[in-house]
Formats: structure tokens, C-alpha cells, sequence
């Protein structure tokens, strides 16, 4: 085999930028041409606006009521400059979840908030959160987990999710939001677990999930792993380093390619 054929097999099984050939001291013409598409795929997924529309319908479709809240940050350009206003609702939002929750002081918390964010990539969000949830609601429903109404967060981070869960009173949150893209991933969506969520939690004391997307963690494997993280994070009372993800314990063996082509 060439060296040129072994890059061209070993290129076909990864999206990262290998074996990509030379013209001259610089590269093909094609290889920088696919680049400079990359990254303006990826320019583009951190600048688009959240269509909450589409999602709001498409979660009505699943059955699954929704509320609008956006952060302090009032438009994305200062979302981009100031990720601590990312991390707390504006007050009217704020005052709309405390009306969503429509529970009295003395009646129990909802089991799990769920909430939908831009982040850094709402092409990801518009892609890969109604799947993901399509397959996690039947596991929710199997488990007899209450649910307050999904959150639609604009101009969100991940630690948005802790006040948003505060003030649904939730016993959990998990976030799903778009990751800072990457030259291959624009599209990539990331699910973050926090059990007993209020402002001040840590990185620490989540779970994450992150690459979720058809080329990556697939979504219905995604919803797999993460109705396993809630079900242990219920039972321990935790989420974060402290709670390992060993739910691939319970999927079926892949076959050992090697084992295939052996003789029979």
C-alpha cells in the first residue's frame, strides 16, 4: 500500500485535518478553501440568533410545554464579552419562572427542569435538542419523574440552568446547549446534570455530555446516558465528580470487528 492510500483509509475514518497533501511549502488549494469554510461555519453557529418558534413548536409536538426566559446579557455581542451576565436570568424572567412553577410553598419540588439554551451554537440546540428529547421523554414517563414546563434560555451559559432550577424548585436541572463550536462540530450539543441546582454551584458539580450530535453522541444514546446520570443522581442525592458515568455497563457488547472476518 502507498503512503498516499494509507492516508486516504486513515483520513475516511476521522473529520480531523490529516494526510491533507502539499502544493509547494503551503497546502492545496481545496484544503484551504475547506478551512476557511470551517471556521466561518463556525463564526457563523456562535452568531446565530435562537429561533425559540421552532423549538417551542417542536416541543409542543412531544407534549412538552415551554417557557421563554433570557439572561441579563441584552444581545449577543455582550453575551460574547460578558459570560458572568450569561449566568443570571433578568428579573422579568425571572418573575415569569416563579410563575410557570404554580406550586405552593408546602407542596413537594418537581422532580427535573429541563432547559433548552443557545450558548455558543444554536444550530445545535435547533438540531439536536428535539431528538434528544423525543427519546429521553419515554424514559421519564417510565420513571414517573415530574417535570416543570422546558425553559427556552437566550443568551444563556450553562450556570443559568442553577437559578433557573432554583426558582422552579426543582431537585435537578439539566441544560442542553449549544458548545463553542469547533472546525469540524458546529453543530455540536453539550448536557449538563446538576442535582440540587442553586446560584454558586460549581463546574465540578455537574455531569456532562457532551458531542452530541448524529456524528457524534448520537442523540438517542445521549438521552440513554443521561436518563441513567438522573436515576443515580435521585438515588445518591449528587451530580458532578463524584458520580461516574458507568451506564455503558448496560449496553448490548459491539461486535469485535476482527471476530467478523475470521474464518468460520
Amino acid at each position: 500500500m502507498s503512503p498516499e492510500e494509507a492516508w486516504r483509509r486513515l483520513a475516511a475514518l476521522t473529520p480531523a485535518r490529516i494526510g491533507l497533501g502539499r502544493a509547494g511549502s503551503g497546502l492545496p488549494t481545496r484544503e484551504v478553501l475547506r478551512f476557511a469554510l470551517a471556521h466561518a461555519q463556525a463564526r457563523d453557529a456562535v452568531h446565530a440568533a435562537l429561533d425559540g418558534g421552532s423549538l417551542q413548536a417542536g416541543l409542543a409536538g412531544l407534549g412538552l410545554p415551554a417557557v421563554a426566559v433570557a439572561s441579563a446579557a441584552p444581545d449577543r455581542a455582550t453575551y460574547l464579552r460578558r459570560p458572568d451576565l450569561g449566568r443570571r436570568l433578568d428579573a422579568a424572567s425571572l418573575e415569569r419562572l416563579r410563575g410557570a412553577a404554580h406550586m405552593p410553598v408546602d407542596l413537594a419540588p418537581v422532580d427535573l427542569a429541563l432547559v433548552v439554551a443557545d450558548g455558543l451554537s444554536a444550530r445545535a440546540v435547533h438540531e439536536g435538542a428535539v431528538p434528544l428529547l423525543a427519546a429521553l421523554a419515554p424514559a421519564i414517563a417510565a420513571s414517573g419523574w415530574s417535570l416543570a414546563p422546558v425553559v427556552i434560555a437566550e443568551q444563556a451559559r450553562v450556570a443559568l440552568g442553577d437559578e433557573i432550577g432554583a426558582a422552579l424548585r426543582a431537585r435537578a436541572v439539566a441544560v442542553l446547549i449549544g458548545e463553542r463550536p469547533g472546525l469540524s462540530s458546529p453543530d455540536s450539543l453539550g448536557v449538563y446534570l446538576t442535582f440540587a441546582p442553586r446560584p454558586g454551584r460549581t463546574d465540578a458539580e455537574r455531569n456532562c455530555l457532551s458531542n452530541v450530535r448524529q456524528a457524534g453522541l448520537r442523540p438517542d444514546l445521549a438521552a440513554f446516558k443521561l436518563h441513567w446520570l438522573l436515576t443515580q443522581a435521585f438515588a445518591r442525592g449528587l451530580t458532578g465528580v463524584a458520580l461516574k458515568d458507568e451506564s455503558d455497563r448496560l449496553l448490548p457488547a459491539e461486535p469485535d470487528p476482527a471476530a467478523l472476518d475470521a474464518p468460520r
